[in-house]
């Protein structure tokens, strides 16, 4: 398939796009304190089989806090947020605000003062 064809990426490609277009859009506009953070894309939580067997639903993502020379981590679950999102363009918009809730939980900020359009979209 030819790149220039929607179909040339795949849904996780398109995925990991729209947690890194999130991250960028808060690094531009919170600098430095975002700097050596890592956003990344995990399939599902660890230990999904012992949450769903206490009957906990799963988590969206989730903050590590860095440690020992290792930088925070910020993770997005992709199959968790795809199966909670209906459309294409609620997906984006569900990315957007996990990527941006567990930023503010880092930063130790209200979603709604790191980035002005959090939750907004939906309105």
């Amino acid at each position: 398939m030819l790149p220039s064809l929607p179909g040339f990426r795949t849904r996780a490609e398109r995925f990991d796009d729209m947690v890194l277009d999130s991250a960028e859009r808060l690094q531009d506009m919170w600098g430095k304190q975002l700097d050596g953070v890592l956003f990344a894309v995990d399939e599902i939580p660890p230990n999904l089989e012992q949450l769903v067997a206490e009957g906990t639903a799963a988590p969206m993502g989730s903050y590590t806090p860095g440690n020992r020379g290792e930088a925070p981590m910020i993770a997005v679950y992709r199959r968790v947020v795809e199966q909670t999102a209906g459309t294409r363009e609620e997906l984006q918009d569900l990315v957007h605000d996990i990527v941006v809730e567990y930023t503010a939980e880092m930063l130790g900020v209200p979603p709604e003062t790191l980035d002005p359009v959090y939750r907004r979209r939906y309105q």
